[in-house]
């Protein structure tokens, strides 16, 4: 079987090689073999693993839950009823988020139309977001502003 590099492997997939140090650091992946110079090598499974934490982590699932679905993969004739749940409740999550957003949008419509022109002092858009009492709706507040969680891809 053919090893690589913490390089290659970072290459391989399209993230940076602190983004698989951190992975390694947190059990996404396991340690790796080394080389007798102490060098990291990986195989064609850390690159599967890889991709799987990466597509799982853009889809929103948080580390806890991509650690949660790895462990379930180890054991193949288990029933799947609790991986549809896990996907079910970050489902419940996007549609929560995605309402937040739609919120935010309204808010950020409205205060954008009310904007006259004019100077800084008399900004409607400013005043708007110095008093949280002038929104329509409660809706956004302490609404996570990214539709997508951060990634750590390169």
């Amino acid at each position: 079987m053919d090893m690589m590099t913490i390089g290659k492997l970072a290459s391989a997939t399209g993230v940076k090689v602190t983004t698989i140090r951190y992975y390694e650091s947190t059990d996404l992946l396991p340690e790796p073999d080394r080389s007798e110079s102490g060098q990291r090598l990986y195989d064609q499974n850390a690159v599967e693993r890889l991709a799987f934490i990466l597509h799982a982590r853009d889809l929103g699932f948080s580390v806890e839950t991509v650690r949660e679905l790895i462990s379930l993969q180890v054991e193949p004739d288990r029933d799947c009823a609790v991986v549809d749940q896990i996907a079910r409740r970050q489902l419940g999550e996007v549609r929560r988020r995605l309402t937040q957003l739609e919120a935010l949008e309204a808010e950020l419509k409205r205060m954008v139309s009310a904007c006259e022109g004019g100077r800084i002092g008399t900004c409607s858009v400013l005043a708007s977001l110095g008093d949280h009492e002038t929104c329509l709706a409660d809706d956004h507040a302490g609404a996570e502003v990214l539709a997508s969680p951060p990634s750590l891809k390169a």
